[in-house]
């Protein structure tokens, strides 16, 4: 049983949006949660790395 071509690019390009999405949520959920953090662990641990990047911590 062999697939059609263009059932073959459909399953690609959802492939390829589930990868984006993916990456999106996971990178939005790390920005956030230290951006956001208001234990002082995490908020030494992002600080440099917040005032470099331009997300305001203060």
């Amino acid at each position: 049983m062999t697939m059609n071509s263009g059932a073959l690019r459909a399953t690609s390009q959802t492939s390829a949006l589930v990868s984006v999405l993916f990456v999106a949520f996971v990178g939005a959920a790390l920005l956030f949660t230290a951006g956001l953090a208001q234990s002082s662990t995490l908020h030494d641990a992002a600080h440099d790395v917040r005032h470099a990047t331009g997300f305001p911590c203060h």
